[in-house]
C-alpha cells in the first residue's frame, strides 16, 4: 500500500515544503495539498518548492475543481512542473467545494467535470484537445505523464470516475461504505469497457495515532471532529438529491448529518471549529484512523483487502509531527511487510 499525506497551504509555505520533505524521508509516496486560493495559500507555488527539495514523492491537489481556474490554466500548471521536475505530480479534482462556495459559487455538473478532465489530462499529457471552439495543444511541451484521480461520493459521480479516471479518492475510511463505492466505481469501469482493476483506489481521512488512555483518544476524536463536518457538506447534498432512505445512498453515510445544521467555510478543515458538535463519536471512529499503532495498522490492512491502493492521512490537528513520524517509524513498516523471495 502507497502512504499520502495531505497537509494544507497554511503560511509559512516552508513549513510546507518541510513537512513534505519529512514524509518523503519517512517513506511517503504522496503529499497532497488543500486547493482552495482564498482560505489558504496558492498550492502550485508550492508544489514547485516541494518537488526541488524532494527526489521521488508524487504532488497535487486533494482536490482541484474546474470552476475557479481556467482549464488550460490547470493543465499548464502541471505540464510545467512535469517538465521540470519529472512526471511527479498528480490531479486530484471533483466538482469543487470551499474553494467555489466562499465566493458563492457552486459546484460544477458532472458534465462539466467529465469534460475538464479530458482537457485538463489531454493538455497536460501532450495532446490536442478541442476547448471553447478551438483546437489547442502546448506547442512547447514533449508530453508528460499525469494521472487524474477523481473525488466522489454519490452513485452517479461514482460512475463518472470509473468510466473515465485513472484513480478514485473517498474521503472517509470507513470500510463499509469503501466497499460499496469501489464495487460502484468498479462496475461502471468494468461497464465501460475498462478494466476495473487498472484504477487506483485512494481512500483519504485524518489519522491520530494514541498512546492507549481514554484521555488521549477522546482528544484525537475531538482533533478530528472536523472531518464528519466536512464529509457532511457532500452528504448532504447528495441526500438533498437522493433522498435518504438508503436507496441510492449508504444510510451508514447519510444517517450522522441529521443534527447538521450549517456549516462556516472559514473554519473548514481545522480542528476545534464551532460546527461539527452534531458529529458523533462513533461516526469519527469510523470515517477516521484514531487509536493506537495496533488499531492503525489493524484498520489499514482492512482497507487494503477492500483493494485500497493508497491511504492518504489527513494531518489538520495538534500532533501532525508525532503522527507523520508514527506512521513512518511504527505503521508503515508493518503494513507494507516485505517479504522474503522465493528459493
Amino acid at each position: 500500500m502507497d502512504f499520502g499525506v495531505v497537509l494544507q497551504n497554511d503560511p509559512p509555505a516552508w513549513r510546507i515544503v518541510e513537512f513534505a520533505r519529512q514524509a518523503e524521508l519517512l517513506g511517503f509516496s504522496h503529499v497532497w495539498t488543500f486547493d482552495s486560493h482564498l482560505l489558504w495559500q496558492e498550492p502550485y507555488v508550492v508544489y514547485s518548492q516541494i518537488l526541488a527539495n524532494t527526489r521521488r514523492v508524487t504532488v497535487g491537489p486533494m482536490v482541484t475543481n474546474p470552476a475557479t481556474r481556467d482549464w488550460t490554466v490547470t493543465a499548464s500548471l502541471f505540464a510545467t512542473l512535469n517538465d521540470m521536475f519529472g512526471d511527479r505530480t498528480i490531479c486530484g479534482i471533483g466538482r469543487g467545494d470551499s474553494a467555489v462556495r466562499v465566493i458563492n459559487g457552486a459546484p460544477v455538473t458532472l458534465a462539466t467535470l467529465r469534460e475538464s478532465i479530458g482537457v485538463i489530462r489531454g493538455l497536460a499529457n501532450g495532446e490536442s484537445v478541442d476547448y471553447k471552439g478551438n483546437r489547442l495543444q502546448f506547442p512547447w511541451s514533449k508530453g508528460s505523464a499525469l494521472p487524474v484521480w477523481v473525488a466522489a461520493y454519490g452513485p452517479k459521480a461514482l460512475a463518472l470516475t470509473g468510466e473515465v479516471a485513472d484513480g478514485f479518492i473517498l474521503q472517509l475510511a470507513d470500510p463499509d461504505i469503501t466497499a460499496w463505492s469501489i464495487a460502484a466505481v468498479r462496475k461502471a469501469a468494468a461497464d465501460a469497457g475498462r478494466d476495473p482493476e487498472a484504477i487506483s483506489i485512494c481512500v483519504a481521512a485524518p489519522a491520530y495515532v494514541t498512546d492507549g488512555s481514554r484521555e488521549h483518544l477522546d482528544r484525537g476524536r475531538d482533533q478530528c471532529r472536523w472531518f464528519g463536518g466536512m464529509v457532511g457538506n457532500h452528504v448532504a447534498d447528495l441526500v438533498a438529491r437522493y433522498g435518504a432512505d438508503g436507496a441510492a445512498v449508504p444510510k451508514a453515510l447519510s444517517d450522522y448529518i441529521a443534527g447538521r445544521q450549517g456549516y462556516d467555510y472559514n473554519q473548514h478543515g481545522k480542528a476545534g471549529n464551532t460546527h461539527t458538535d452534531f458529529v458523533p463519536d462513533e461516526v469519527i471512529d469510523r470515517f477516521c484512523l484514531i487509536g493506537p499503532v495496533d488499531h492503525q495498522v489493524e484498520r489499514l490492512k482492512e482497507l487494503e483487502a477492500l483493494g485500497v491502493d493508497q491511504f492518504a492521512l489527513y494531518l489538520q490537528h495538534d500532533a501532525k509531527s508525532e503522527t507523520l513520524s508514527a506512521y513512518g517509524d511504527r505503521v508503515l513498516p508493518r503494513v507494507n511487510v516485505r517479504k522474503a523471495a522465493k528459493a
